[in-house]
């Protein structure tokens, strides 16, 4: 009997442990101070750059191709989100604003391949930092610390406002949105990429699905997730849009990113084992909410939303 049961108590206590250690270091938002200081962590332990690359967000996949490496669909979702938002079609030179860029990557595109001339901005100190390493000298980007929902930029200083996966962490989406418009000059493209729920008014979650969203949230410092639709009418009232607001559901394209996020560290074990034992043990905790984020988005309590609206 005892044999019998003995696999079901190993994973009893796994998830017992993984519970506790969810629970220790669990990364609830409460300000974004919290945000900073998550970012911070990631940037300096160098896991996710080791297995990810410079781009923190998913990849695109497109439906007739099979097998694309990881980082090369992350490289394609900027190529992808440029040609469907029309950034494509501005002369070099234009000046483009990253909100929430990381460690640079999109940025770094957007002026090597486009000839964009492009300021990044994140709440992040660490990241500012280690995206100023990572570009070339000569390049037209530079990095700020700053929060989105306080730029310091006169109205109408960018040609087109770019922002992938950031507004999940911005607590007022409409204060987000107001100030990435207000920075846009009239007839200036906006091109977004966000992580959403599906309407959980119209659509109100299950029990279970309240656990899954409850811990989405607080293990990534998320303070809420809205709609596409919630966001697309905040993007189409605000006084600075020009009204005409297109989104999509990029789920189909991007959900392959949250099983290679975790077959990168299958791949590259050295990666993260140079990081020390630690390292391990990090890479490990991250893995159950991925999972969670992967089954949230194939089940349609998450979308993939992009957006494009013209001030």
């Amino acid at each position: 009997m005892f044999e019998l049961l003995f696999p079901f108590f190993l994973l009893f206590l796994l998830f017992l442990v993984l519970s506790i250690i969810w629970r220790v270091n669990a990364r609830k938002y409460i300000s974004s101070g919290t945000v900073a200081s998550a970012y911070d962590a990631w940037t300096q332990d160098k896991l996710l750059e080791r297995l990810w690359g410079e781009h923190i967000h998913l990849g695109f996949y497109p439906l007739e191709k099979k097998n694309i490496d990881f980082r090369k669909a992350k490289v394609q979702f900027v190529h992808e989100l440029v040609k469907w938002t029309g950034l494509d079609t501005l002369p070099k030179g234009s000046r483009i604003l990253d909100v929430g860029c990381g460690i640079g990557g999109s940025s770094r595109i957007l002026a090597k391949y486009y000839g964009f001339n492009v300021t990044g901005i994140t709440i992040s100190p660490a990241q500012v930092k280690r995206a100023r390493e990572l570009t070339p000298r000569g390049l037209n980007c530079k990095f700020q610390v700053m929060d989105a929902m306080d730029l310091k930029f006169e109205d109408g200083t960018f040609d087109a406002v770019w922002s992938v996966e950031a507004g999940a962490h911005m607590i007022d989406k409409n204060r987000f949105a107001d100030e990435m418009l207000r920075t846009l000059r009239p007839g200036g493209y906006l091109a977004l990429a966000d992580w959403n729920s599906r309407d959980l008014k119209e659509y109100p979650p299950s029990f279970f699905e309240k656990l899954v969203l409850k811990q989405l949230l607080e293990q990534w410092v998320h303070p809420n997730f809205i709609s596409i639709n919630e966001f697309s009418n905040i993007l189409r009232n605000n006084k600075n849009s020009a009204g005409r607001v297109i989104s999509e559901n990029w789920n189909s394209f991007t959900n392959p990113s949250w099983y290679d996020s975790i077959i990168e560290g299958i791949r590259r074990p050295l990666a993260i084992m140079s990081l020390g034992p630690f390292a391990i043990v990090k890479s490990i905790r991250e893995v159950p909410t991925i999972l969670l984020m992967n089954w949230a988005f194939r089940k349609g309590l998450m979308e993939f939303g992009v957006y494009k609206c013209r001030g």
